[in-house]
């Protein structure tokens, strides 16, 4: 069997490598140990293939002939690798262990897992998944299964060679998923980590590893529902599997604002903004048949999330009969909080303008009421605001919700002059039936105007006016960026909808057959003030015996007492309410400053009869030296070279002595230059390099600035020299280089590493002596 693996990849070595660094790296890569998962026989297949790859570099002759087929194959022609062919032959035959073409190994049988293993350590990720998916697939096509003679012993257990090809293949295929969330594919990220999942779950093996591949799978969730939903309206099953998806987190969170544990990562605050941002991706039909379910439960935010669907489906969509259920849902949530302007623009879109007008004098949304009142100057009431505010409040807040209503224009002269509209509204009950059923619009008492906490003032929740970014920055884990559970870190991938203007089909609402005695005059009220215009005169013709009635105020000159206008009365119950409230304050201030000065009377007289029964011991004994001008111990310098604990190194320590040659690279490559730094944290062959690369950089009148983020995945120590020890770690490192004071953005990068740093101990402490990348995790443009 041959494997695409080569000699310094093995080893993690370059080409030019020495015999000091080859002979170091063979003795790192025997100490380090994969994970604890794996059997004793994969351990050792892996460590017979690096002492392979030694003994091979390690001998100058057939280092020589390896190194002229990798030469030729990695830059050489044609003819070059065929006089690498020949040479191979000659210098190689008893080998026989390299392929000059694709610069493979041969292997036998019990070195296949060990190869998968090099190859997972490598980031072959998508070789590990080729390479063992035949091993696991038997000539028809079908997984193998527990009890085959060729996988399982004579007591019918899994062999420990299939149970590390399994192991290496589910972890090959979690860091796959991971990739790929990373880069912004969600679906095909969710696709391998079920692919692994599903692997483990079969063979009944490695619940650790599993537990860890659900646990990204969990955290995708939020992710895949943005992704799905925010395909076209064509693609209608991934959408439906969006939301089915949702409905699931919904269900283990307990709602909206539920506070269960869906395993996201999202709390409450950030669960609410993935569902604000999620709103732009789905139509009115799916956010009212979502939202009107889930306020069931019971949910506040869910009513009042319904309450807009409803709202904006009925509008648009000319059936009055969900705006009335709107409204009605809104009674409920009156009890606790200001609903009164939303209370007053239902009203209005039923043509009850009489109670949208009381509704309107309740409300606290003092901007909204300036708008409305500034708006309604020469009017005898507020129905001319009123009805502009409401268009403006349907264009800019509730349609951009939705995405098919994006588009939608909201007009009030095109909805009343709808004949099924008409229809409906003139079944309608009058109004004074309607207050007597529907019993909401009650003033606030003073604990709901003291406590009041509006769900659409909510910040994190759903306030009256909605971001309408349409960017779906992600806040869902740091995505691993969950960048997400960025939301938040949810946040945390971007989608961009392109909504297109569609009226979903709804179920026809069957209307009251309710005789009203005034329906018309509501009806005739409300259409009266759409942008400050008079009813058509077709629709005057069609309905000659109803009058607008004027206010007698309005004829004569004066007013009488009871003649006042509803402006009038507004202004008063606003004067009575503010001087209620400023007594009630006063009363308040009032009584806590009696009882801190109270307090403060009682503590003072406790004090003072402590002191007097119970006075304090006088010390004894020779007293402390302390002066203001010397410090009480030693402070050291802080030019000082870090002190690196005592005993065994710990991942503690390894991650202190990694960060201390991060910031003095850092130091070194700056614009000072500090390139003595070096000798602090550097020994061998990688001081003698970087000493090159940092006075190269000084004479070249260039420097760099670095950030850097270090995260330490394992540490070995020699089991035979404690002074020796091998720390691989990720680091992400951001540098922008400078060439003659000016930045050179085609050099500068931003990218994440995997590096290995060989660690030795000197009287001084711990110091690198060699450091090699193992690869590269992922580059941020």
């Amino acid at each position: 069997m041959r494997i695409p693996l080569d000699y310094y990849r093995i080893l993690g070595l370059p080409l030019a490598a020495s015999e000091e660094q080859l002979r170091q790296a063979y003795s790192d890569r025997i100490v380090q140990l994969p994970r604890r998962e794996y059997s004793q026989a994969a351990i050792n297949s892996r460590k017979q293939l690096i002492e392979e790859a030694y003994v091979v570099l390690s001998d100058p002759k057939e280092r020589k002939a390896y190194d002229q087929i990798y030469l030729a194959h990695a830059y050489g022609s044609e003819s070059d690798r065929n006089a690498a062919v020949a040479t191979e032959n000659r210098a190689l035959n008893s080998n026989g262990s390299v392929d000059s073409q694709n610069l493979s190994i041969e292997i036998n049988p019990e070195e296949f897992v060990g190869a998968l293993l090099l190859l997972q350590e490598l980031g072959e990720y998508e070789l590990v998944l080729k390479l063992g998916h035949p091993y696991l697939v038997n000539k028809n096509g079908t997984f193998l299964r527990v009890g085959t003679s060729s996988e399982t012993d004579e007591f019918g257990e899994i062999t420990t060679e299939r149970a590390d090809i399994v192991l290496t293949i589910a972890l090959a295929c979690l860091e796959v998923g991971r990739e790929q969330w990373q880069q912004g594919h969600y679906e095909n990220a969710a696709v391998s980590l079920e692919t692994g999942d599903e692997l483990l779950a079969r063979e009944g093996l490695f619940p650790n590893v599993r537990a860890e591949i659900q646990s990204d799978l969990y955290r995708l969730r939020p992710y895949r529902i943005l992704e799905l939903v925010a395909l076209p309206k064509e693609k209608a099953t991934e959408r439906r599997q969006g939301l089915q998806l949702l409905q699931e987190i919904l269900d283990e969170r307990g709602g909206v604002d539920g506070t269960g544990d869906d395993q996201s990562g999202l709390n409450v605050d950030d669960f609410l903004r993935f569902i604000q941002q999620l709103r732009n991706y789905l139509t009115v039909a799916e956010q009212h048949k979502l939202f009107e379910a889930e306020s069931k439960r019971p949910s506040a935010v869910a009513t009042y999330l319904a309450i807009y669907a409803l709202v904006a489906r009925g509008f648009t969509q000319r059936q009055p009969a969900l705006i009335r259920q709107a409204k009605q849902m809104l009674v409920r949530l009156s009890k606790r909080q200001d609903v009164h302007l939303e209370q007053s623009l239902c009203a209005l879109l039923l043509g009850q303008t009489e109670e949208a007008t009381r509704a309107l004098e309740l409300s606290q949304e003092y901007e909204a009421l300036a708008f409305i009142r500034e708006h309604s100057l020469n009017s005898p009431d507020l129905l001319p605001g009123l009805c502009l505010y409401s268009e403006r409040w349907l264009q800019n807040e509730v349609f951009p919700h939705f995405c098919d209503l994006v588009q939608e224009q909201a007009s009030l002269k095109d909805y009343f002059a709808d004949r099924q509209v008409q229809a409906y509204l003139e079944q309608l009950p009058t109004e004074a039936q309607t207050n007597s059923e529907e019993v909401g619009i009650n003033p606030p008492s003073s604990q709901t105007q003291a406590t009041r906490q509006s769900y659409r003032t909510h910040p994190n929740v759903v306030s009256r006016r909605f971001p309408r970014d349409g960017n779906t920055e992600q806040r869902v884990p740091q995505t691993p960026n969950y960048n997400r559970p960025n939301y938040s870190q949810y946040a945390s991938s971007q989608f961009s909808a392109s909504p297109t203007h569609s009226m979903p089909e709804g179920a026809n609402v069957e209307m009251p057959a309710i005789p009203s005695e005034n329906g018309d005059r509501n009806l005739r009220g409300a259409n009266y003030y759409v942008n400050g215009a008079e009813p058509s005169v077709a629709y005057r013709r069609s309905q000659p015996q109803v009058r607008r009635r004027r206010s007698p105020y309005v004829n004569s000159g004066g007013r009488t007492s009871d003649q006042r206008p509803i402006a009038g009365r507004r202004r008063r119950y606003l004067a009575v309410g503010a001087k209620a409230k400023t007594r009630l304050m006063w009363m308040v201030l009032i009584g806590v400053t009696g009882i801190l000065v109270l307090w403060l009377l009682i503590s003072t007289a406790v004090g003072w009869l402590h002191n007097l029964f119970s006075p304090a011991p006088a010390l004894q004994g020779e007293q402390l030296v302390i002066t203001l001008n010397e410090p009480p111990f030693a402070i050291p310098d802080r030019n000082s070279k870090a002190q690196f604990p005592e005993g065994p190194l710990t991942e503690a320590t390894a991650a202190e002595v990694i960060q201390t040659w991060l910031s003095t690279k850092a130091a070194a490559l700056g614009p000072n230059h500090e390139i003595d730094s070096l000798k602090e944290i550097l020994v061998g062959s990688a001081l003698s390099q970087w000493l090159q690369v940092a006075q190269k950089e000084q004479a070249e009148n260039r420097y760099r600035k670095y950030e850097h983020r270090l995260k330490v995945e394992s540490l070995e120590t020699s089991p035979i020299d404690k002074n020796y020890a091998a720390v691989q770690a990720s680091v992400t490192e951001a540098a922008q280089f400078y060439e003659n004071g000016q930045i050179n953005q085609r050099k500068s990068y931003n990218e994440t590493v995997r590096v290995r740093y060989s660690l030795i101990r000197q009287a001084n402490g711990w110091r690198i002596r060699e450091m090699s990348v193992i690869n590269k995790v992922s580059t941020i443009l």
